[in-house]
């Protein structure tokens, strides 16, 4: 036992090494690509600009090569008034804004297209700091169980592997909910701040030349999307934590979120109870609502469904939920293999959830069958465990 205690505490030192070397490297590449999107950010600010300006350039030149054009015409019919000479430098002046009106479209284009171009490349180095942070937290949280003492670690080995499965995902769950919401105010409310500040930016331009019927223009503009923001932000804690769901209960919030979800996937989606409402513990609900969100939430990104079902239903002392859709399905052998690697943190990390409440979670599902998916969860859960606990 002491020459495997031994072996295991040497392996697990060389996996803390090669781990802690990835982890650096893998900080390196995330500050290398966080100075690029600091590089592309400053640059697109700038060509947004430079863009802004060329577009108010054109618009002048060609208000000035429309008023060159009625010039050119004017002294072109009357002899009497106009010389051969005015007439020249009129067409001379026409010609020259007609050329300049050229450059500066050819120039707000190129500008248009390198525009497209960095926020397609930010985008890009986005998602790859994205997917380096996820791996960077996985590390770190698979170094944090490893640098315990061998002790432990064997015990967790041999007595609670599961419950160490359950650890790491409850943790990576954490850290990938705050990676959601950051990105969710940065996709969103962010976005639509910093568009705000370019856009009274344009007010103040407008100002000073007076031009009030532009500026009543934006301002209207601008008012549409500080309500927009707002929207944004309220979807966001919204997300975070229902406050109908204290106030008003689980059926109120979820026949809003149903309905909230509808909209913004397009997917036709009912919502039914059966038997007599009951308000639950305020931990009971929220987890229902959560499954509910996330079982919604699967199918939307997965089954590319055209029709959802959500049904609960309160019995005696269980509270059934029937989420059904006509999806593409899948293979449930593939998921049962997915479940033994722990490489798929969707329904199965339901399944998690729902034995953490002593529930138990059916799967039905085929290939082009769609899914079914039913939950039943005790009501009474929490009171066997103070009993269970009291004993």
């Amino acid at each position: 036992m002491d020459f495997q205690g031994d072996d295991i505490d040497r392996v697990i030192k060389n996996a803390i090494h090669v781990m802690e070397d990835s982890k650096y490297q893998i900080f390196e590449i995330l500050e290398s690509s966080r100075n690029e999107l600091i590089s592309l950010n400053k640059e697109l600010e700038y060509v947004i600009k430079e863009a802004g300006d060329t577009i108010e350039k054109v618009d002048q030149l060609e208000q000035n090569f429309r008023l060159s054009r009625i010039r050119l015409t004017e002294v072109s019919r009357d002899f009497v008034r106009y010389s051969e000479e005015d007439i020249k430098n009129a067409y001379e002046r026409a010609t020259q804004i007609q050329l300049d009106l050229m450059i500066y479209r050819e120039k707000e284009m190129y500008l248009k297209a390198r525009r497209d171009e960095l926020q397609k490349r930010a985008k890009g180095v986005e998602k790859s700091m994205e997917r380096a942070e996820t791996i960077g937290s996985q590390i770190a949280v698979v170094l944090e169980y490893l640098s315990g003492e061998l002790g432990q670690v064997t015990r967790i080995l041999e007595s609670a592997k599961n419950r160490q499965m359950i650890g790491l995902k409850i943790i990576l769950a954490q850290e990938e909910e705050r990676k959601r919401i950051a990105r969710e105010i940065h996709d969103g409310p962010a976005q639509l701040l910093a568009n705000l500040g370019l856009r009274t930016e344009i007010v103040e331009r407008m100002l000073q030349k007076q031009e009030f019927q532009v500026v009543q223009d934006e301002v209207i503009d601008l008012r549409g999307q500080v309500r927009s923001s707002l929207e944004e932000m309220r979807k966001i804690i919204f997300n975070l934590r229902p406050m109908a769901l204290d106030d008003l209960g689980l059926i109120p919030t979820l026949r809003k979120y149903v309905h909230d979800f509808e909209e913004r996937t397009k997917i036709r989606t009912t919502f039914e109870t059966k038997g007599k409402e009951q308000r639950l513990s305020s931990a009971m609900e929220a987890a229902i609502y959560r499954l509910v969100q996330e079982a919604l939430t699967n199918a939307s990104k997965h089954a590319r469904p055209t029709y959802v079902t959500v049904e609960i239903t309160y019995q005696a002392q269980m509270v059934k939920i029937e989420v059904k859709d006509n999806g593409i399905g899948f293979n449930k052998n593939q998921l049962e293999q997915k479940a033994k690697d722990h490489t798929h943190f969707g329904l199965i990390g339901m399944r998690e959830r729902v034995e953490l409440l002593e529930g138990r979670m059916e799967i039905e599902s085929a290939v082009n069958q769609g899914t079914k998916i039913i939950i039943h969860i005790p009501t009474n859960a929490e009171q066997r465990k103070e009993l269970n606990n009291g004993e």
